[in-house]
């Protein structure tokens, strides 16, 4: 694959462009679940401003009042086109794609198509708590394949993992979280064939959440998961929200690599009624023409994570931090802290900071904490100084 790097947009950063007065307007989970005292640095929210591409295309449908059901295969075009400029992925096949409400929502659909009720789900721990959630949720049963010493997909405990869960011939399937949230670890297309390998000699389904694929840190490659060989039975899911900053605009796609077209063909159709009609008008638009805006983001995403390291390296020294290659979240490992298991709860009743505690992410996460690296040099600065006052 050839893919176009990122370039310099010109645009502004758009991280530098809120003040924390007018952040604290937002009626959003990230600003109002804490009082007005506490510092949010936690859920995956970006404190930023709209690309404009994104204002100008849902003014315009405001306007229009095109505020009805959704149709047409508007988003999957843009996607396609993406990938293929972005990550030099031309096997995006606009025929095989189906809207979703959400990403996760989207997961729970992809599982229901290839596995049944208490069949095992993998997961590579530590990873984003909903796969837990929603996976339980539906009945079907969590095993951990952790993660590496590295970070990294561990394939010999894949291998041994997949082995087991379908020992009998029992149906199981891989949640592949891609780029791997919170680590920000970027998955190698030699990784990504050695997991379809493994997959393919043990009969297990592959469903990849690649919801934060735009949000690689410049140099590092993206890789689809359905473009390496051997992928193609595989099922993934993809969406705008995290890189423009769209969660509460609800759209996400399911994508079917060639042999699981009839799979995704069996989705019941009520399933793309869930899809907001002005979400997939946004995701499309940024798509399509948001990417100097994101260009900007990422360069300025870059420019946070050497300050994090900074900060911690004066601050809290005893605190791991190996920036990742992707997302905007920050993995700290706080365990030569002394705090215990939930780090984020000191930080939060001394500093005042909030953080994700890394309990959820399940085995490796505690001792942890997640960090949103999405917000201005100003608010990452004054978050380390309350982290490290908590420890005072």
């Amino acid at each position: 694959m050839t893919r176009i790097p990122h370039e310099t947009s010109g645009e502004p950063n758009p991280l530098r462009a809120l003040t924390l007065d007018r952040l604290r307007c937002r009626t959003s989970m990230k600003w109002r679940a804490y009082p007005d005292d506490v510092l949010p640095l936690w859920v995956a929210e970006m404190d930023v401003p709209l690309a404009e591409p994104v204002v100008h295309a849902l003014t315009e449908a405001l306007a229009l009042g095109d505020t009805g059901y959704p149709a047409g295969t508007g988003y999957a075009e843009a996607l396609a086109g993406f990938a293929e400029k972005r990550w030099g992925w031309y096997g995006l096949a606009v025929q095989r794609t189906a809207i979703v409400p959400d990403v996760m929502l989207g997961v729970v659909e992809m599982l229901k198509l290839v596995t049944g009720p208490g069949d095992p789900v993998v997961v590579n721990s530590p990873v984003y708590p909903p796969f837990y959630q929603f996976v339980e949720h539906m009945d079907r049963r969590v095993v951990e394949a952790p993660l590496g010493s590295d970070l990294r997909i561990d394939l010999d405990t894949l291998d041994d993992t997949f082995r087991r869960v379908t020992t009998g011939g029992r149906r199981a399937a891989f949640l592949l979280c891609s780029p791997h949230n919170p680590t920000g670890t970027v998955h190698t297309a030699g990784e990504l064939a050695a997991v379809a390998a493994l997959a393919d000699r043990h009969g297990v389904r592959v469903v990849a959440d690649e919801i934060h694929a735009p949000l690689t840190t410049g140099g590092v490659d993206f890789v689809p998961y359905l473009s390496v060989p051997g992928a193609e039975g595989g099922l993934s899911l993809m969406s705008a929200s995290k890189a423009w900053n769209l969660a509460g605009l609800k759209a996400a796609l399911a994508v079917a690599g060639p042999e699981a077209a009839a799979d995704l063909a069996r989705l019941p159709e009520e399933v793309s009624h869930g899809p907001s009609h002005l979400g997939i008008i946004a995701h499309s638009a940024a798509l399509r023409d948001g990417t100097a805006w994101l260009d900007a983001l990422l360069a300025g995403l870059d420019d946070n994570r050497r300050l994090c390291a900074d900060l911690l390296a004066e601050h809290l020294p005893a605190i791991a931090y190996r920036p990742g290659e992707a997302t905007y979240l920050a993995w700290l490992d706080c365990r030569a802290l002394g705090l215990g298991d939930d780090p984020a709860d000191v930080f939060l009743r001394r500093g005042r900071v909030a953080l994700n505690s890394g309990i959820p992410f399940g085995t490796g996460g505690a001792g942890h904490v997640r960090l949103n690296l999405a917000t201005s040099p100003e608010l990452i600065t004054e978050g380390v100084r309350r982290m490290a006052a908590a420890l005072d």
